[in-house]
């Protein structure tokens, strides 16, 4: 009985190292991403003091907060700042609203964060189904009609769709309201609007990886046994197409927290996204980089639980993390 303990302990010790070893690596990336974006924000037209003051300010006003801010330094100066600050917490203050950057961040992402998981439920609820059931029918006319409705969706663009979705659920039917984030209702239609590209991409992505396996000869020697057709399916099939369908909904996830920029302006909805654009079209630097950071971090931290996910839906995966 002690072999298997000390094999799983063995087991649990390489899955921590190889977390430790990619959190390790995400400093680098969060370093390389904040250089690249305080450049191209320091680089940009337009004076930061004149953005807070406003037209009417004098040169005298102006030169006093460029001081206070730093702006007067020099490049790499501003840059070790930045960097400096950011590892105690402080991320500065908005530029627009006076406000500490985290405070902006603290009161959006909530609102982000719960537009992306629903989108992400729908999606996979419904383009994960469909998919294997157009694989099972091939060239059927349920194989037919998930394929328009795949190309379809994959080709509406968001702004169109979120504008129908208003006009006859909200403005004709009033069913449900066409903006805020102020309760469960007004996220339904902003998320049927961000999850009908996921929706078509897993359905495609579903239909052909299930079509792959489906071909392979230990299904077709287990369907010539006489097997339950269900069971081959789901038990057999489903498990070892897993792998590039948790990519795609891994992948869309990161981009949904990134904030869907124009999903949150036609809803009216004060998430990440909106934060993000509104604050490059202000040059408000604290506010870009905080959100910028944020959004590495969060696709990091995705695409770490993704492979952590292979490894408990491949076997083959996890033998890796024992080398």
């Amino acid at each position: 009985s002690w072999r298997p303990k000390r094999v799983s302990q063995r087991k649990d010790a390489s899955m921590y190292k190889y977390i430790l070893k990619r959190l390790a690596l995400m400093i680098p990336v969060i370093i390389g991403v904040s250089f690249i974006i305080f450049s191209i924000m320091s680089f940009m037209p337009g004076n930061p003091a004149r953005l807070i003051l406003g037209e009417k300010a004098t040169p005298e006003a102006i030169e006093q907060i460029n001081e206070e801010l730093g702006v007067n330094d020099p490049f790499l100066v501003r840059y070790a700042n930045y960097v400096k600050d950011a590892l105690r917490g402080d991320f500065g203050t908005s530029y627009s609203t006076k406000q500490p950057v985290v405070n902006e961040i603290k009161a959006r992402f909530p609102t982000t964060l719960k537009l992306a998981l629903l989108s992400v439920l729908i999606a996979t609820l419904i383009g994960l189904p469909l998919g294997i059931l157009s694989a099972v029918k091939q060239y059927s006319w349920i194989d037919n009609l998930t394929t328009v409705l795949g190309l379809g969706f994959i080709s509406i663009p968001p702004f169109w769709l979120g504008l129908m979705l208003i006009i006859f659920f909200s403005a004709r039917l009033g069913w449900l309201p066409s903006y805020g984030s102020d309760s469960f209702a007004c996220f339904i239609l902003p998320a049927i609007t961000s999850s009908a590209s996921t929706f078509a991409t897993l359905l495609r992505m579903t239909r052909s990886t299930m079509l792959e396996v489906i071909r392979q000869d230990y299904v077709t020697t287990a369907m010539a046994k006489g097997s339950d057709k269900q069971r081959i399916i789901f038990r057999h099939c489903l498990p070892n197409a897993l792998i590039p369908l948790i990519t795609v909904v891994g992948v869309n996830f990161g981009g949904m927290l990134s904030g869907s920029v124009i999903t949150e302006s036609v809803f009216g909805m004060s998430g990440i996204g909106s934060l993000l654009i509104n604050s490059i079209r202000a040059k408000d630097v604290p506010a870009v980089m905080a959100c910028t950071l944020l959004l590495a971090v969060l696709f990091g931290v995705v695409n770490l639980v993704v492979d952590i996910i292979y490894a408990y839906v491949d076997p083959r995966i996890k033998a890796q993390y024992q080398k």
